[in-house]
């Protein structure tokens, strides 16, 4: 989404952690479909976002509920935390 952005990030795990998938989406199609079906904004592709769905989640005609958005990821921290708090201790 960056100039300078490439597959190489992906490869280096930045979240090298057993539990995190790293995966590189050349195309930006996850990005393009939550900006037509999450934020409909319409205008492109979201990135540097987060979206939280809880344990009851379904994938159907709608994806949700949604439990807690916000970006850029670093500057919505705070919002970020007392969004997943709840589903990290429920």
């Amino acid at each position: 989404m960056l100039p300078g952005d490439s597959k190489l990030f992906v490869d280096l795990k930045l979240l090298n952690d057993r539990r995190v998938t790293n995966l590189w989406d050349e195309n930006k199609l996850i990005g393009h479909w939550f900006d037509q079906h999450v934020t409909n904004e319409k205008g492109g592709t979201v990135w540097d976002a987060y979206f939280l769905y809880g344990t009851q989640a379904q994938w159907d005609q709608q994806l949700g509920p949604l439990v807690g958005s916000g970006r850029p990821v670093i500057g919505a921290t705070d919002q970020l935390h007392q969004d997943i708090d709840p589903l990290l201790h429920s």
